[in-house]
């Protein structure tokens, strides 16, 4: 990297523990970077980033139901979630309250995206239109369906039995 420069961050709010180079002699490279925010609504965890960064949350044991309302309202963007848990009352917990939080959710497997031909693949709220591409689904987005019936033998009787 010639141009290189580090990320700035504020601070009071969160603190790189891990890359946070950037180089912009040619185009904007940013190297996979590790972030440990103390404020759950951080910037680089409300917006949609598409970028090696991942920031991080610790979030309070007793405080698990105020983190899942934070997950779930402070972002427009929904494209892809995961939980890792195997106490499968938890799973469930964690399942039903985030469910309308990714447009894909995944349930202990990475989030990295779906698999071509085999999973289909969308974003929710303002991370898309909801479409899964890649299936019957998006298909349906594109279409117009229209029904057509010809009649050859006139109806003589109008009753359903």
């Amino acid at each position: 990297m010639t141009n290189c420069h580090q990320l700035k961050m504020p601070a009071q709010d969160a603190k790189i523990i891990a890359g946070g180079m950037t180089d912009d002699s040619k185009g904007y490279f940013v190297e996979p970077t590790v972030i440990l925010a103390d404020d759950p609504e951080y910037e680089s965890m409300t917006q949609e980033i598409f970028g090696p960064v991942l920031t991080m949350y610790v979030y309070k044991d007793d405080e698990i139901d105020k983190t899942l309302e934070i997950l779930d309202t402070s972002t427009a963007y929904a494209l892809t979630g995961a939980i890792f848990a195997q106490d499968r009352y938890v799973i469930n917990q964690l399942t039903n309250h985030l469910k309308h939080s990714a447009g894909n959710f995944y349930i202990n497997d990475k989030p990295t995206g779906a698999v071509v031909g085999q999973q289909p693949f969308g974003g929710a709220r303002a991370s898309g239109t909801n479409d899964k591409a890649g299936s019957l689904l998006n298909l349906l987005r594109w279409v117009s369906p229209r029904t057509i019936k010809e009649t050859f033998v006139p109806a003589v009787k109008y009753k359903y039995e």
